[in-house]
């Protein structure tokens, strides 16, 4: 299968909103005991989702969703370094597991930066060598940094832009009409810690009427208290262009 057909599974029209539940490796974290029930709960309106091999290889249900299937193939936990992700699994694996695109994350400014960066730039060619879509998610953390910078979130944009990524996950910030003109590749934006739903939905309204192409988010989705409910505003924001006021739960 090429890119572009795994492309479109992904990004239907151009945008997504991907629920990445990747969570687990760094931490237990509430919400992904039930990854069966909220897979079926999201599936016909998230556009992919985002799990480890694990997770891939022992939840029936990922056999039968229709949406998309997004590896990841980097972790760390909170017990050493947060910052420092290493490769647990690879490209080939993820083919093999049916994976419609992969993702790997990226700390820029992290202590382990340069191996870091070297895995985004080798992995990216090896996704193009099998066709398969890669997912960067960049964010610049370390020893007194702010990401939300906006200059620190360009550059993170740039960094997979031009290292091979084919959509890049990072931060919303300001003047981020700006950071989306930085990359020809789509911009989607990260849901962050957890937050009152109403300020979610409308940093993810303002981000879509700045150029972005869509969100990723993970907590904010298998956290809440109606995943169905919460995906399918961000769908009628992301697909529909809808207004705030039309999609409040």
């Amino acid at each position: 299968m090429s890119k572009k057909r795994r492309l479109k599974r992904v990004l239907p029209d151009g945008r997504t909103v991907i629920v990445p539940m990747d969570h687990g490796v760094s931490k237990p974290i509430e919400g992904l005991t039930e990854i069966e029930r909220i897979l079926r709960e999201i599936d016909g309106l998230a556009d992919a989702v985002v799990l480890h091999k694990g997770i891939v290889k022992n939840v029936q249900y990922v056999d039968e969703m229709s949406m998309g299937l997004i590896v990841h193939l980097s972790a760390s936990t909170c017990l050493r370094e947060p910052n420092e992700k290493v490769l647990v699994t690879s490209v080939e694996k993820a083919i093999k597991l049916g994976a419609d695109m992969v993702s790997v994350h990226i700390n820029i400014g992290s202590k382990t930066e340069r191996r870091q960066l070297k895995d985004l730039g080798t992995i990216s060619e090896v996704c193009d060598d099998w066709g398969m879509p890669l997912l960067a998610m960049v964010y610049a953390r370390g020893e007194g940094i702010y990401e939300r910078d906006p200059e620190l979130v360009k550059h993170c944009v740039r960094v997979a832009y031009e290292l091979g990524a084919d959509i890049v996950k990072t931060n919303y910030t300001n003047n981020f009409a700006e950071i989306v003109e930085y990359a020809e590749i789509p911009v989607v934006i990260a849901g962050g810690s957890k937050k009152n739903e109403l300020e979610l939905l409308k940093e993810v309204a303002k981000a879509i009427e700045s150029g972005a192409s869509g969100v990723a988010i993970g907590r904010n989705v298998f956290q809440h208290r109606n995943p169905k409910a919460i995906v399918k505003a961000l769908k009628k924001i992301v697909h529909e262009n809808a207004k705030l006021e039309e999609v409040i739960i």
